[in-house]
């Protein structure tokens, strides 16, 4: 299926694009849903940005308020200068969600997004009512996903162009046809922002920096204490790691359910958003 201009899967929604002051971080937020539905937050993977779920936000906003946000050095929300580790968007994380008054919520996370989710139902397991690790569980990578992904990334931020922009997305993607001229046109004027390029050595250095990978990779040991109902979601065409690493994640977390969906890469809420939205509703409604 062709994906289409993001914008297109936003006809007949009632949504709204806003910023928030998140602890004094100017973040931006894509949102629908009424306004006393249980809160559900979509949060975007590295590099990202709230476009990631236009496919998801409509069909979401039928059972939820739904948000989808640029965390905090991403997409059109703040850049501050400072480390960008997973506890550092947790603190981001709560700030918003002390904004909006949001006691509980639950999270949706694709790959780094899957590693902010978790850490947040770690650090304050009572506000998270349900979480799903989407092609991401805050997981050792190895070496050639590092080099791969670094590589992409910083040749992206660093020569902005067309072409570059689009090779950084086709990481994402099983079916690379699905990179459509309208989402590299999104992500070349996020990625043509200056700070950004700054900010980009210090969103990768959770990778590349030893140790600060050590202390942002979640243990066994934590996935056990876990006590979050979790939904991991894997593809069978994930670039950053086998379907293995998500069935031990799975099998490490008390309550969980895996899942895999076939013929898709590293956005399979975008490249099969019916096959995303059943699942990821399933499992969020209860059923």
């Amino acid at each position: 299926m062709s994906a289409g201009s993001p914008w297109q899967d936003l006809r007949g929604v009632a949504f709204r694009q806003r910023w928030v002051d998140a602890g004094g971080v100017a973040t931006r937020v894509l949102e629908a849903g009424a306004d006393d539905a249980p809160a559900l937050v979509f949060i975007h993977g590295t590099g990202g940005h709230a476009e990631a779920y236009t496919r998801n936000l409509g069909p979401h906003a039928e059972h939820f308020r739904t948000y989808c946000i640029d965390m905090v050095g991403h997409g059109f929300s703040d850049k501050p200068e400072q480390t960008y580790g997973f506890l550092d968007y947790v603190a981001h994380l709560r700030d918003f969600l002390d904004a909006e008054n949001i006691d509980k919520v639950s999270f949706s996370g694709e790959s780094m997004g899957a590693g902010i989710a978790a850490w947040f139902a770690l650090t304050y397991p009572d506000r998270v009512d349900r979480l799903c690790l989407n092609t991401g569980a805050a997981l050792y990578l190895a070496p050639e996903v590092i080099e791969r992904l670094t590589r992409l990334s910083m040749e992206a931020v660093q020569n902005p162009t067309r072409e570059s922009v689009r090779r950084r997305l086709e990481f994402l993607f099983h079916d690379p046809s699905q990179v459509t001229d309208d989402l590299v046109e999104t992500r070349l004027a996020i990625y043509r922002q200056p700070e950004f390029a700054k900010a980009m050595p210090a969103i990768l250095a959770r990778h590349t920096d030893p140790e600060t990978q050590r202390t942002n990779v979640i243990t066994e040991e934590q996935w056990r204490s876990l006590r979050t109902p979790t939904l991991v979601l894997w593809t069978t065409h994930d670039p950053t790691a086998p379907v293995e690493a998500g069935r031990q994640v799975a099998d490490w977390i008390p309550e969980s359910r895996f899942e895999v969906m076939e013929n898709c890469g590293h956005w399979p809420q975008f490249e099969d958003a019916p096959t995303f939205n059943r699942i990821h509703l399933d499992f969020m409604l209860g059923r």
